[in-house]
């Protein structure tokens, strides 16, 4: 296993007993039709957490979106520390009539922070445009085959990537320092 995969987890302390977590109902079905994919465990929310490794995105997202997960309602990024890795995180729900609590899950790509390049799902699911150029303008996530990857929040000419917990604001000083 390589320093940038996350390893499964493979049991959850309850009590005093430690219990192994099963995968869930979206890892299980990924495994049976031979998905590439790594079963996280499970949110606070009890949302299944998959982890999927950037090239097998597109083919991971349209087999979902095959399956029903037809809205992508939240994607973002996040950093998980400088010299980490940046992550790039899809919220998929299955909508359908009727529906009391529809089943979710998240995927996670982890990405190198040195070259963060990960598919573009603008073509599975069309709300991705503005939540991609957002995640790209603030944490410099490169999606691949977007169709017009550009800043939306900052200006054309900011350098770095804001929401980075390395970024130092340009000009920036502590007052300790001016003293």
């Amino acid at each position: 296993m390589e320093n940038n995969e996350t390893p499964a987890p493979e049991a959850v302390q309850t009590g005093a007993e430690i219990a192994p977590i099963e995968p869930g109902p979206t890892s299980r079905w990924l495994g049976e039709h031979s998905l590439p994919h790594t079963f996280l465990g499970f949110a606070l929310d009890g949302v299944e957490l998959v982890g999927v490794e950037p090239e097998h995105l597109p083919m991971v997202g349209k087999a979902l979106h095959d399956q029903g997960y037809n809205y992508l309602r939240l994607m973002c990024g996040y950093d998980e520390g400088p010299g980490e890795r940046l992550v790039s995180v899809y919220s998929l729900t299955h909508c359908y009539d009727d529906a009391d609590r529809p089943p979710e899950v998240r995927l996670k790509v982890f990405l190198d922070r040195a070259d963060p390049q990960v598919p573009s799902v603008y073509w599975i699911w069309k709300a991705a445009d503005w939540q991609e150029r957002e995640t790209y303008d603030m944490y410099g996530i490169i999606y691949e085959g977007h169709p017009n990857l550009i800043r939306i929040l900052n200006m054309e000419d900011m350098v770095g990537w804001p929401l980075r917990k390395d970024y130092v604001t340009p000009g920036f000083y502590e007052v300790q320092d001016a003293l």
